[in-house]
């Protein structure tokens, strides 16, 4: 194991839940890790030499775990480059510079939320239909919890009744405070929880909306009329934009961050249900076309099963 990836791990343990969530993480990546390892052992063969032939056959495994084009690009580009410049011969020592490449292009979404910026610091959730949006708030207000604060949520999807109830679960769950109505404006909904946060002295407010796609002008015109509403309740919320994303859907989550943050102004990122796909590469994808911050990624369906990305984590989970 290489001596940065050491040095990271015990460097993250604590903010990135120690030991139990590196398992955890381990676990939720092991289909992507297991096509990776499975095409992977022939190529860093103790016996084989460093030729064409092998970074042609390392391009088509980070593809098959959806790495883009371009990121497959530029990792084997540096990965070559510095192979040559430390005058590798052997396919077994190519696998360490490959690690370093991927953490190397990682790094910079690993940026935490810092939530003291505002009182009520004010997180507006957006994202299409089935991406996980109810369920990553739930396990946000757990999270923020556990850091001692105080949080309230805000039951913006008003078109599916289904969406509410399940807020309100997770509300009951963490003993937190859920604003909602049977119908009405998503707008309405979010600004009286807002001023319900200000009133009661709350630390974070999350406010759910209802999925749409990119190409639903009108929904995403609605979402962008909510984001001028918040405005109105605190001049500068929303203080967070994030934009939940399925791992399922592989590096097709970069067309989404595109789309909705040429809409809203997306500042960060939750990736969700990595323990579902073999397409974990998708994040390299992100990182080379849209790089914004990947503040959390979630990899089970248990409250807890929602951390802070980190880049260190991920690549090791990945490769060990």
């Amino acid at each position: 194991m290489l001596s940065f990836l050491k040095r990271d791990k015990s460097e993250v343990a604590d903010a990135g839940g120690g030991t139990g969530w590196a398992a955890k993480l381990r676990k939720g990546l092991a289909a992507t890790r297991a096509r990776l390892a499975a095409q992977f052992a022939s190529v860093f063969d103790a016996g084989r030499k460093i030729d064409e032939a092998l970074f042609d056959e390392m391009e088509t495994i980070l593809l098959s775990c959806d790495v883009s084009v371009d990121a497959t690009t530029h990792l084997l580009d540096v990965t070559r480059a510095r192979a040559r410049a430390q005058g590798l011969t052997q396919a077994s020592q190519i696998r360490g510079v490959l690690q370093q490449a991927l953490l190397e292009l990682l790094k910079p979404l690993e940026q935490p939320l810092d939530t003291t910026r505002a009182k009520p610091f004010v997180i507006l959730i957006a994202g299409v239909n089935g991406a996980g949006k109810t369920t990553s708030i739930g396990k946000l207000a757990r999270l923020f919890q556990t850091e001692g604060k105080s949080v309230l949520l805000a039951a913006g999807d008003t078109f599916r009744a289904a969406a509410r109830e399940q807020l309100k679960v997770w509300g009951e769950r963490n003993n937190v405070t859920v604003i909602a109505q049977e119908g009405g404006d998503t707008a309405a909904v979010i600004f009286d929880a807002i001023q319900s946060a200000k009133a009661k002295n709350i630390d974070v407010v999350i406010a759910d909306t209802a999925g749409r796609l990119p190409t639903q002008l009108h929904l995403m015109e609605e979402i962008r009329k909510v984001k001028r509403v918040i405005a109105k309740a605190i001049p500068d919320a929303p203080h967070e934009v994030l934009l939940v994303l399925d791992a399922n859907n592989g590096q097709n989550v970069v067309n989404q961050v595109k789309a909705f943050d040429a809409a809203l102004g997306v500042t960060g990122i939750i990736l969700t249900k990595l323990d579902g796909t073999a397409k974990g590469g998708a994040i390299a994808a992100m990182a080379r076309h849209k790089p914004v911050p990947l503040r959390f990624i979630g990899v089970g369906e248990g409250v807890d099963d929602l951390r802070p990305f980190s880049a260190a984590q991920f690549v090791e989970a990945l490769f060990e």
